[in-house]
């Protein structure tokens, strides 16, 4: 991977936010948005996914995580992409916690492929983190849970989605948060009424408020 986009804390940081892009970009067309609803003690990092063929757009190369085969529910899946994705996610959580930031002060977020990513991430990784913001996106490799789980089932789940996405079906979504409700204790959907694939001002409002109630819950522990 390229170097990650960084947005510094203003004050002192006693969080962080990795978030991962969609299909295609990098990590700046989701940092300033980011940049603006974060708590001040938080840095953000947006890594760019490497480039490679793409299977679902006929082989051409561009940012990607993993593979993308098709986007049926039950389709093939790039299961050893998926988890060498996984793995650069938990070398980035590891950086973080190195340099002070206890892992229940990391939030891992993502849009669409990067949605995905930061849900099989979190649910991978062996310490509690403070929550997953999971935006117009599923949940990978679905058929391993719950024995794939290593994490804490008291993991915040924050997933949200357009009704009107025309690329990752709506139906999509609602499938994998029903999957998540069974092993997860804390999983919120929220439907964005005429949302196609794509974020909204009314959207990053509730994650601005729900990251806020995360680390104010987290800052006894």
């Amino acid at each position: 991977m390229s170097a990650p986009v960084i947005v510094e804390a203003t004050v002192k940081q006693t969080a962080t936010l990795i978030f991962m892009h969609g299909l295609g970009d990098t990590g700046h067309g989701w940092s300033s948005a980011l940049a603006a609803i974060r708590p001040p003690f938080m840095k953000v990092i947006c890594p760019t996914a490497p480039t490679q063929p793409v299977s679902l757009n006929a082989g051409f190369r561009m940012p990607s995580w993993f593979d993308l085969k098709t986007l049926d529910i039950g389709g093939p899946e790039d299961e050893p992409g998926i988890q060498s994705a996984r793995d650069n996610v938990h070398g980035l959580i590891q950086k973080e916690v190195a340099a002070g930031i206890p892992a229940n002060r990391i939030v891992l977020g993502g849009f669409s492929q990067g949605g995905a990513l930061a849900l099989y991430s979190a649910l991978t990784y062996d310490q509690p983190l403070a929550g997953v913001v999971a935006l117009s996106c599923w949940l990978p490799l679905h058929k391993q849970f719950p024995g794939a789980k290593v994490n804490s089932e008291d993991v915040p789940i924050f997933q949200a989605h357009g009704d009107y996405d025309p690329v990752v079906p709506y139906k999509f979504g609602q499938l994998s948060a029903s999957m998540l409700k069974s092993f997860m204790k804390n999983v919120t959907f929220k439907t964005y009424n005429g949302l196609s694939h794509s974020s909204s001002d009314d959207e990053m409002d509730d994650v601005k408020d729900i990251i806020s109630k995360w680390q104010q819950k987290n800052n006894h522990l």
